[in-house]
């Protein structure tokens, strides 16, 4: 999201930009498909396609040619095996295919428009070709999409916009660290509590969307799918059980509550009382987050964090 708002500062400024992508990856190569940097005609750059040799190389060539005032469309194979043809510089035995797009001020309506789908948690289909850079509305059915034919005929697609969703139920202090650090790891963040005038949801800056609503009715708003995340942490163990009784039921990527070993215990025997299964119960991370032997609510959001990102990437 960020390098999309700091393109189009640089597009208001009327200062010209390469954006640089990795639309294809092989083996141990540092850059992945989708990663992302800009250069800027006044030297400001954001982002990394891999860093090292390789990365330092195609920036100073992408400088080159903003002084030049080139406008340029094209792909460069990044070999990382030595001095070889095509070589990197770098040795880690991967490959990568980096796209450089020439953008200006006449490309600022679609960044806008990426900001502007991001922003509503929406998603959209960001185009490459040798000819073109276009986004849309439309989907496309994997996250990306592409075929390297020549060098001169290729064609590049990806979703853009937010892929995973984390719900936050309960919007106290532990809430808002979690908040921060999934937000800045690409995640839109909702945080839901029952409480009105809330100073720690009102006051978390980080959540892109925040509701007051009915426990009883959260089934209502959270949506279903391998994209789904939930963390479960109100101020009370009756809340945290009857909001993991209506969702343990559904389908979620993840869902985890917050506690204590024996409190979980507790709330264990009576669901398994109220007719939930022990498999059920099983697919539940509770207590929630890796064992670091946390302490401080900063401590238990880094673990809260690494637990997610460790289920995300397993669907990798």
């Amino acid at each position: 999201m960020i390098i999309w708002q700091h393109i189009a500062t640089k597009l208001q400024e009327n200062k010209a930009v390469y954006i640089l992508t990795v639309i294809e990856n092989l083996g141990s190569s540092p850059g992945r498909k989708g990663f992302k940097m800009m250069v800027a005609q006044d030297g400001f750059i954001f982002g990394s396609i891999g860093g090292g040799v390789m990365e330092f190389s195609l920036v100073e060539e992408a400088k080159q040619l903003l002084l030049d005032k080139k406008t340029s469309i094209f792909i460069k194979k990044q070999v990382h095996r030595g001095n070889i043809e095509n070589g990197s510089g770098m040795i880690c035995s991967g490959e990568q295919t980096v796209a450089f797009h020439y953008l200006d001020k006449n490309d600022l309506s679609q960044i806008k428009d990426i900001i502007h789908c991001i922003n509503n948690g929406k998603k959209g289909t960001l185009s490459f070709t040798q000819n073109s850079f276009s986004f849309s509305n439309k989907l496309v059915e994997n996250q990306f999409n592409y075929q390297i034919y020549t060098l001169e005929n290729w064609f590049f697609e990806e979703q853009i916009g937010f892929k995973e969703t984390l719900y936050i139920v309960g919007g106290g202090h532990v809430g808002v660290a979690v908040s921060e650090l999934l937000a800045k790891l690409g995640f839109y963040i909702v945080v839901i509590d029952n409480r009105e005038n809330l100073n720690t949801l009102e006051n978390n800056n980080f959540a892109h969307k925040k509701l007051v609503i009915n426990y009883h009715e959260i089934n209502n708003y959270i949506d279903e799918g391998s994209s789904s995340y939930i963390a479960i942490m109100t101020n009370k163990y009756t809340d945290d059980k009857l909001v993991l009784s209506k969702l343990l039921r559904k389908k979620h990527h993840f869902i985890g509550v917050l506690g204590s070993k024996a409190k979980l215990k507790t709330m264990w025997e009576v669901l398994i009382a109220e007719g939930f299964t022990l498999e059920e119960l099983s697919k539940v991370n509770a207590p929630i987050g890796l064992p670091i032997k946390s302490e401080t609510t900063q401590e238990i959001a880094v673990s809260i964090a690494a637990q997610i990102i460790k289920y995300k990437n397993s669907k990798n």
